[in-house]
């Protein structure tokens, strides 16, 4: 199959999400174009197989705002004919089904059919803000396709859109081969020359993702053992993580990395991973530590539960309940053994629910349903 996909390049799940489908489905010999704005986050490169479409967006006095969802429009339509495009998938509602609607009309009487994947920040954003409800809701609706990557998520955009089409869940993956422990002492020790016990977390830290919380947790697990905490990513909220940081008088304890491509490598090396975000929809990046047989201490919020079980795998803490987290942290970290345990299972859990092998597999079986337009993928 010949496939555009567009997403967000930004540092964040749903362009990780993305970039992964995209480089999974050219290794399984379809032909892949990403259609943004930039290159997506942790695309490697393009190959035969693999192509990248900048959307070049122009400013005018007359517009406040560059139209980018016009200009993305275009440049979806433009590939399509170009390139022979067997079908588009976007990630994220807003702007890019839109998009991809306006781009199916544009290539008319030429079939293109074109797939939503829900991510999140769709649902919640019309939470945010309710007139973006109609377009949201129109835009799913209108979609050949939608899937959502996590039950939790599908349930919500169901009942607050009351949608009345189907919606299939394909969940977030992982690639076991690539994600997997790391036994590298010379790499822990430039982090923990001490042996000390190296705690991590990564997302775009956004409000919403509690990096403060991280580093309230790190704190009282200091208190009671030597520890390192990693922090690997970028965002708006990096700035009150570092003056938080000093205030406690931890900088030299607390490492920011900012945006790494090949997190694997980082992950394999830590002995707790924490995710205390306000609100998750899957929680992919507790699935990625996982993969490395990493423990996972998170909230108990949205699709979270899905992919960590509490007390097996890792543990399920209250949003905001710091001193709870740190106990859990401390649990696993102050007992090797439980810690192992937790974190071997933790990888099973993995590979048997969420290993790309399996989930890719799936979009591939739904984008043959689209074409077709038969089963739950046809448009209500």
């Amino acid at each position: 199959m010949k496939i555009g996909i567009t997403c967000y390049p930004t540092y964040g799940g749903s362009g990780v999400v993305a970039t992964e489908l995209g480089m999974e489905l050219a290794a399984r010999n379809h032909e892949v174009h990403f259609i943004s704005y930039g290159i997506p986050i942790r695309l490697n490169g393009v190959s035969e197989r693999i192509r990248f479409h900048e959307v070049e967006v122009s400013t005018y006095p007359l517009f406040d705002h560059p139209p980018y969802a016009l200009a993305l429009a275009t440049k979806m339509a433009e590939v399509a004919e170009q390139a022979s495009l067997d079908l588009l998938h976007v990630h994220y509602a807003i702007p890019h089904s839109v998009s991809a609607l306006l781009a199916r009309m544009m290539v008319a009487p030429r079939r293109l059919p074109f797939i939503t994947t829900l991510h999140g920040t769709d649902i919640t954003l019309v939470g945010a803000d309710r007139s973006y409800l109609p377009i949201t809701r129109f835009s799913i609706e209108q979609s050949d396709g939608v899937t959502a990557i996590s039950q939790y998520l599908r349930d919500r955009t169901l009942r607050e859109f009351d949608i009345k089409r189907p919606i299939e869940v394909i969940p977030n993956f992982v690639n076991c081969d690539l994600y997997k422990r790391v036994e590298d002492p010379a790499a822990r020790a430039r982090w923990a020359p001490g042996g000390e016990a190296i705690l991590m977390h990564l997302s775009n830290f956004r409000p919403v993702k509690r990096v403060t919380d991280a580093i309230e947790i790190f704190a009282l697990v200091r208190q009671k053992i030597p520890a390192k905490l990693i922090l690997i990513g970028d965002g708006p909220d990096r700035g009150v993580a570092e003056y938080l940081a000093r205030e406690k008088h931890l900088s030299k304890d607390v490492l920011f990395l900012g945006k790494q491509d090949r997190v694997h490598q980082f992950l394999g090396l830590a002995d707790l991973f924490l995710l205390p975000s306000e609100l998750e929809s899957f929680g992919l990046a507790a699935l990625e530590a996982m993969a490395c047989e990493v423990p996972v201490v998170a909230t108990n919020v949205g699709g979270i539960p899905e992919v960590v079980t509490n007390g097996v795998d890792g543990y399920l803490v209250e949003p905001r309940d710091v001193s709870a987290a740190a106990r859990c942290a401390l649990e696993i970290l102050t007992r090797p053994d439980r810690g192992r345990a937790m974190g071997q299972t933790a990888r099973a859990n993995a590979r048997r629910k969420y290993c790309a092998n399996d989930i890719i597999p799936l979009y591939e079986r739904y984008y043959e349903r689209v074409l077709s337009g038969t089963g739950a993928a046809a448009s209500a």
